[in-house]
């Protein structure tokens, strides 16, 4: 479906199951005014289709649905909105709102010139999913202060790709750039009226077009693709992978009271799940207003489409899939089976990428971590929870943290599953940022405009003592420990590790967190106050993850046992002896230690040093408190800093 320019013209097709005609509507260069209708022929297996003889690249168009309007039914036809070819390559004009019957401002497609594939395609990395360190970031986020990008480029594709950035990301060890949505979108009526915009992107309507706002030159289409495929392309030259954060869940159409701007017109009751009792309105299982129909075989086929546009025209090596269950979703509910998730893991193009699920979605019995199939790995935002608790001393125990650092097993380890299936987090674009997560008690969304409503509550945090920013020395100096021992336990954990951006330099948004309206300041990395010694500490960090095979080893353990297949660990008190099972839940103590292969991680999360016994010769590689010196050897005890990780190595001499 969409356009394929050939044979001296192009050829126009579109799908819709109910529609009665679809008229292919040209415009000027302009783009402001009709100048030829054409009806197309079919419909064939519900497809309408037609070619244009002596047309080609740069030719604007939009289309017009004709047929029954009868919500009761599921029917929203209305010829006199003009609508948007789902396949766009390219779109062009601006959305002023549900201002559809004004042909002059209506957003409207542009044939594109074939590209080829992406030379980014050719030269990708293809880093095994064991090493794998992604980074969340946002494209404008990330370079809008940076002072060593010029400011023509801030805020942009290019920007990532320009060598200030490469040189900070391969200096960081991360491997891949997990980017938040950079499909098509446009902004909310609400925030509209509010002066503000969809910063996060969480709201696509161009599925198969880079989102001009991130662009050099936002004005021409054809040059925000070109500069897509050079960012890809230079990242992959460096050996960085690009995953793209995709939004196959609802479209900006919204609920039933939302503007007709592409599927809605085209055929509604085909693009969306509608409430069976009241086919006037619609399923919301992503809390956006509606919900695509990914188990219906054009839909799924569309989605399919998208992906192979971006893997081999755009170059990119993998998705992360926004609310996720709705993919897998039948009329019985979510299925690991179901065709969709199938035919992506089958399909040829989509063979070697990266897949991820967010595993939860609004829907009833939404919520799937480890349930998804085959390859794909989940975010697992238990991990978050039973971290951020055992170092903020909240009623984690030792089993659900030794649980969590060991790939979350119980959730993960089944089937053929490995231990990198676990897509590890302390924090993401949504929720408190690592130093908010120490440093607030309460959300603090006002600047949002919805009276501090919207946001996660009650997300698990301390102050420490003092809201928001402090001159207690003694507070920040807790906050500091507290902050690296997460980031320890992060990235020394089996599973695949997730930094999200700016955490590495202590980025604050101020409380704020739901900042998805904020494209500003609070919004974007602040490299002005960046804290470089914690981003050496990172840095140091995934340095050691890559020295040794056991911080992100294949196999899997458990916390109380080593069977066929599984790595050793011997997890400790501190007194030495092996975990017994009273140990295990065991109140009074939350510190402890783990040994695998020559790795020896102890963990201390008490307010007070705490004394370790070991046996055999170690050498001290790592203290994430800075109190201890690397290289300082231990033989038989160890005094451990409070609120701290240790790595050490077991001495060869």
């Amino acid at each position: 479906m969409g356009t394929d320019v050939r044979d001296g013209g192009v050829n126009f097709s579109v799908f819709s199951l109910h529609a009665q005609r679809i008229e292919l509507c040209l415009f000027d260069d302009d783009g402001q005014t009709e100048i030829q209708r054409y009806d197309l022929a079919g419909p064939d297996q519900g497809v309408f289709h037609g070619f244009l003889a002596g047309a080609g690249p740069g030719l604007i168009y939009g289309l017009r649905a004709h047929g029954a309007d009868d919500p009761q039914h599921g029917q929203r036809f209305n010829a006199r909105h003009l609508l948007l070819d789902p396949n766009a390559r390219e779109i062009v004009g601006r959305y002023q709102g549900d201002s559809q019957e004004n042909v002059a401002s209506a957003l409207k497609a542009r044939v594109a010139a074939p590209l080829g594939v992406a030379p980014g395609y050719l030269n990708a990395p293809r880093h095994a999913a064991v090493d794998l360190v992604l980074y969340e970031v946002h494209v404008k986020g990330f370079s809008k202060t940076h002072p060593g990008i010029p400011a023509a480029l801030q805020g942009t594709y290019a920007a990532l790709a320009h060598p200030a950035a490469v040189a900070y990301f391969k200096a960081l060890g991360v491997t891949t750039l997990s980017l938040l949505p950079v499909q098509y979108c446009l902004d909310e009526p609400a925030l509209t009226q509010r002066g503000q915009t969809n910063y996060w992107g969480y709201n696509t309507l161009g599925f198969c077009c880079p989102d001009p706002r991130l662009a050099t030159r936002p004005d021409d289409p054809a040059a925000v693709t070109a500069e897509f495929r050079h960012m890809v392309k230079t990242l992959h030259e460096q050996g960085l992978e690009v995953v793209l954060d995709v939004v196959y869940n609802h479209t900006p159409e919204g609920d039933e009271r939302g503007p007709t701007l592409s599927f809605r017109g085209l055929d509604n009751a085909s693009w969306y799940r509608l409430d069976p009792v009241d086919r006037s309105r619609y399923e919301n299982f992503s809390a956006c207003g509606n919900t695509l129909n990914v188990a219906h075989s054009k839909v799924s086929q569309f989605v399919l489409d998208s992906l192979r546009y971006w893997v081999l025209q755009m170059g990119v090596d993998g998705f992360r899939f926004d609310l996720a269950p709705v993919l897998g979703r039948t009329e019985l509910g979510f299925d690991p089976c179901a065709p969709f998730l199938a035919a992506l893991q089958q399909d040829p193009i989509l063979a070697r990428a990266h897949l991820i699920a967010e595993p939860w979605d609004s829907g009833p019995d939404g919520y799937q971590v480890g349930r998804f199939p085959g390859r794909f790995l989940e975010w697992n935002d238990k991990f978050r929870d039973a971290v951020r608790g055992y170092w903020l001393q909240r009623g984690v125990d030792r089993a659900e943290f030794a649980r969590r650092m060991t790939a979350s097993s119980d959730l993960f380890h089944h089937g053929q599953r490995r231990p990198s299936a676990s897509v590890n987090f302390l924090a993401v674009h949504d929720g408190f940022t690592l130093r908010d997560v120490v440093s607030y008690s309460h959300k603090h969304n006002l600047a949002n405009g919805e009276e501090n409503r919207d946001g996660r509550d009650a997300e698990l945090s301390e102050n420490f003592g003092v809201e928001g920013e402090t001159e207690d020395a003694a507070i920040n100096s807790r906050r500091r420990r507290v902050q690296r021992a997460m980031l320890a336990s992060l990235l020394l954990a089996q599973g695949t590790p997730m930094l999200c951006a700016g955490d590495e330099i202590g980025k604050t948004q101020q409380g704020n967190n739901n900042a998805y309206c904020q494209d500003n300041a609070l919004g974007w990395l602040d490299w002005s106050r960046a804290d470089h010694g914690l981003r050496d500490f990172v840095s140091e960090l995934l340095a050691l993850r890559r020295a040794e095979p056991a911080l992100r080893s294949k196999l899997w353990s458990t916390p109380t046992s080593c069977g066929p297949g599984e790595a050793q660990r011997i997890w400790r008190t501190p007194n030495g002896q092996e975990m017994q099972t009273r140990d295990w839940h065991d109140a009074s103590s939350a510190a402890f230690s783990c040994e695998s292969d020559r790795i020896l991680v102890v963990f201390n999360p008490e307010s007070n040093p705490a004394a370790f016994a070991f046996s055999g010769q170690w050498q001290l590689l790592l203290d994430s408190s800075a109190e201890l010196s690397p290289g300082l050897p231990a033989s038989s005890c160890l005094l451990v800093p409070a609120h701290a990780v240790l790595v050490l190595r077991r001495s060869t001499m």
